[in-house]
């Protein structure tokens, strides 16, 4: 092969990656539209949302329970 036959195909095979790096870095950061770093970042938010509201529906309902129990055996 000659030189100038494999900076070509180097070139190619470089614009190539480049737009493929390219691709990715705008599916990570979104490019004007959420991207997957964001969307990701809201996903761990509800989920600590969640996390809480599930806590707090745990302690209502042992707090109801042991209401609950103090009545019945206060009578």
């Amino acid at each position: 092969m000659s030189e100038c036959s494999q900076f070509e195909q180097c070139q190619n095979q470089f614009e190539s990656i480049h737009g493929k790096l390219d691709r990715l870095d705008e599916a990570i950061r979104g490019n004007g539209k959420p991207g997957i770093q964001l969307r990701l970042d809201r996903l761990e938010q509800d989920a600590k949302r969640q996390s809480k509201l599930i806590w707090l529906i745990v302690g209502a309902v042992i707090t109801t329970l042991a209401s609950g129990v103090v009545a019945w055996i206060t009578g």
